[in-house]
């Protein structure tokens, strides 16, 4: 079955935000990848913007996980009262993920459809019909 977790969006200040969130749950975190990491001619990100987190992960206990990342600034801000986290979808299979994405997707809006991602998982990001964000992700390394 699969398992949700929270995933946060910022406006520039996720590594501090989970630094914090570290010290108050402990652990350590089990995926950090930067914009420049993933910075290819198909996908460029200014130079002020480089260091800031694309994706941050922090296990919390046996089986949650707080996932986190900054919003570019081409994206726009975040309204930090509304809408800055979406609900993470950790999927056992390949299938299971297209399944939910499927269903879940129905009737809403495609952020990003479900593909490979550059990061090694299986990921998509949209909206329900009922203006409910989401994340699915399905990863073969974990």
């Amino acid at each position: 079955m699969a398992l949700i977790n929270p995933h946060i969006n910022f406006n520039g200040n996720a590594e501090e935000a989970f630094e914090f969130y570290r010290a108050a749950f402990g652990g350590e975190f089990s995926k950090v990848i930067r914009f420049k990491d993933l910075k290819n001619t198909e996908f460029q990100i200014s130079e002020k913007e480089e260091n800031k987190i694309m994706h941050i992960a922090l296990p919390i206990g046996t089986s949650n996980v707080l996932i986190g990342n900054d919003v570019p600034e081409f994206l726009g801000r975040v309204n930090e009262n509304e809408n800055r986290s979406k609900i993470s979808i950790s999927a056992e299979s390949k299938e299971e993920a297209d399944r939910l994405f499927q269903r879940l997707s129905a009737g809403g809006a495609i952020e990003m459809p479900i593909s490979d991602s550059p990061w090694g998982s299986y990921f998509a990001m949209f909206r329900d019909q009922y203006g409910i964000e989401w994340i699915i992700e399905f990863d073969p390394n974990n």
